[in-house]
């Protein structure tokens, strides 16, 4: 294997060590034990947190150029680590090559975007005439960085999510540790050794793979003055209550829902459906999990994606006609395929797929599902789809709405005023337009709605919540000096 060592150690800042208290870490296809990491303690996480806090004026002193020449070493490095990477991905967290390729990209992409932006972190001057009182000051504010910070990563983006968050840390000047996730530990583990390359100053970053136990002296620590969680919500939320007074994001996952509408191209939407629903086997938050298409075109674009369905090769994600790899680990197969049966059991009609195979799910699609089925109203997580066919345009933005979760959504249609009314209406942070809702650009504001998070993330937005305003104001007048 060319990108696996057989240990590896967490960084404390900015220096690796290696445990005896150690962790294994899975191919995901075969099983086998591939690499082992060292897993921090509690008193590790509060060494941490101390380090932060000494590093957090440091690095805000830190010039915009100097930020900047740190992120573009990352992106020179990674590229140059680019293969390793691929197959780190795939093995780890059992993503096909394809798909592991496509994070990588996505990954020097991050640390691109973040490069550029930390040489525009602005302010502004703001009148304070506007009345008799304002007369003779000056008013000018500018963003600094907030502090330490903490970032909770899952293991279906274990390149790319982490960059989300620490790539504009660096930009702005935050100090962070990150807990990765402990299925997909050894790609931020990576980043750690390149950044252990750079000249941040000691304590600019921790990354520490431990338990969920210890890791919670790091969410409830005061020192600490942001937490940005990536996962599931029942954590999320559990955490954010136990995060007191500091400022928190969420990105916790989705229900995302395509509509599709008349005298669209069936083949494009076919095409972008299949990929939307079915890559990295399902497991993304953006992942199309419902699909309402219109009565007119349903049985047509049924049958096409049914059959485009059929052909989509599962197995070993290291080979290269591979589409669907396993999900991550049997458990979660056994539960997507419970779903899947006891939404037949209620009276769904399996279109294709449904069957597991070891931790492999096949590319399913099921019509009829009722409402109340957690394939329908809850994230799956899996390869699994659900078509519904619907007449109302109206109606079906309302269903649409009726999910608790409002991450993206995306709409095939022709007609500019529903596409409009789509992005008035549809209660979600992102409305894909001609695309699935899986579309993503990694510069752009990405969070969602009700139980799909708060705050976002995309590198400039992420910078704002990871920097407060500090306003000044100066008394100009001269005829009565201070």
């Amino acid at each position: 294997m060319l990108g696996i060592a057989k240990s590896y150690p967490y960084y404390l800042a900015n220096r690796p060590i290696f445990e005896k208290n150690t962790l294994p870490v899975l191919d995901k296809y075969t099983d086998q034990t591939v690499s082992e990491i060292s897993q921090a303690d509690k008193n590790t996480l509060i060494k941490a947190i101390q380090y932060a806090v000494e590093a957090t004026v440091p690095f805000r002193q830190m010039a915009a150029y100097e930020r900047q020449e740190v992120l573009f070493h990352c992106v020179k490095r990674f590229k140059e680590r680019k293969e390793e990477l691929i197959e780190v991905m795939s093995i780890e967290a059992g993503k096909t090559i394809q798909d592991s390729k496509g994070e990588v990209d996505r990954f020097l992409s991050t640390f691109q975007i973040a490069a550029e932006e930390a040489t525009r972190i602005y302010g502004e001057i703001l009148p304070l005439d506007i009345r008799a009182t304002g007369a003779g000051y000056m008013g000018m504010w500018k963003r600094v960085p907030i502090g330490p910070c903490l970032f909770i990563t899952p293991f279906n983006f274990p390149l790319n999510l982490p960059a989300h968050k620490l790539a504009p840390a660096i930009a702005v000047g935050c100090p962070f540790i990150l807990k990765p996730a402990p299925q997909t530990p050894l790609s931020a583990l990576i980043i750690g050794e390149v950044l252990a390359e750079t000249n941040l100053p000691l304590g600019a970053f921790s990354i520490l793979p431990c338990s969920v136990e210890d890791a919670e002296v790091l969410v409830s620590d005061t020192r600490i003055k942001l937490l940005s969680f990536t996962g599931s919500g029942k954590v999320g939320w559990q955490l954010k209550e136990k995060s007191g007074k500091k400022q928190v994001i969420l990105e916790l996952g989705g229900n995302a829902a395509c509509i599709v509408d008349e005298n669209v191209n069936l083949d494009y939407v076919v095409e972008r459906l299949t990929f939307g629903a079915f890559y990295y086997a399902g497991q993304s938050c953006i992942s199309v999990q419902r699909i309402y298409i219109h009565q007119a075109i349903y049985e047509s674009l049924k049958t096409k994606l049914v059959a485009k369905a059929k052909t989509l090769k599962w197995g070993n994600p290291k080979e290269e006609n591979i589409f669907l790899g396993p999900v991550i680990d049997e458990i979660a197969a056994k539960r997507i395929e419970d779903w899947i049966e006891k939404a037949i059991q209620a009276g769904a009609k399996l279109l294709c797929g449904g069957k597991r195979h070891g931790s492999i799910i096949e590319a399913t699609l099921l019509e009829n599902v009722p409402i109340d089925q957690k394939v329908n109203c809850e994230e799956i997580f899996g390869p699994v789809a659900i078509l519904t066919p619907y007449q109302d345009f109206d109606k079906v933005l309302a269903e649409v709405n009726s999910s608790r979760y409002g991450l993206q959504a995306g709409i095939f249609t022709r007609d500019l005023y529903k596409a409009h009314q789509a992005w008035d209406q549809l209660e979600v942070g992102g409305v894909i337009v001609n695309d699935v809702p899986s579309w993503r650009s990694d510069n752009m504001p990405y969070g969602g709605t009700k139980d799909s998070g708060i705050g976002r993330e995309g590198v400039r937005f992420a910078m704002e919540h990871l920097t407060e305003i500090k306003m000044m104001v100066m008394r100009l007048n001269n005829q009565n000096p201070p």
